[in-house]
């Protein structure tokens, strides 16, 4: 599976989770079948619950205007995934991880929601 493939799965199972009571397998279920499964994206939907809280604190102090819970959910979820691509994972440079969450907001979101995030995300790449 491509990392881009991998973070659109990853999308889709986070989302599932912030707006369902599913169990993480339940929802890697709902995705994909067992067989498609690769390390990149069992590491980008298991690194982003397993660090939830502190993912959602960082995105919380760097939000202006707006509170965690009031941005759209498919916002939220490709903030977390890339929010923990830069600070978990150093093998994927920030350009890649900022055009990657652009891209995932145009595939889920639309054109407003991708400039969103890019602005919120340069925030972690300039510090």
């Amino acid at each position: 599976m491509k990392r881009h493939d991998a973070r659109e799965k990853a999308v889709q199972v986070l989302f599932q989770l912030d707006n369902t009571d599913l169990t993480l397998q339940e929802a890697i279920g709902h995705v994909l079948n067992e067989e498609e499964s690769d390390s990149f994206f069992e590491k980008l939907v298991h690194g982003v619950t397993q660090n939830l809280e502190e993912i959602d604190e960082q995105l919380t102090q760097n939000l202006e205007n707006w509170s965690l819970g009031r941005l759209p959910k498919i916002e939220r979820t490709v903030l977390r995934i890339a929010l923990y691509e830069l600070q978990f994972m150093q093998d994927t440079p920030n350009r890649v991880v900022l055009n990657e969450a652009i891209e995932l907001c145009k595939t889920f979101g639309d054109e407003k929601s991708s400039k969103f995030v890019n602005g919120v995300l340069s925030k972690f790449t300039q510090q």
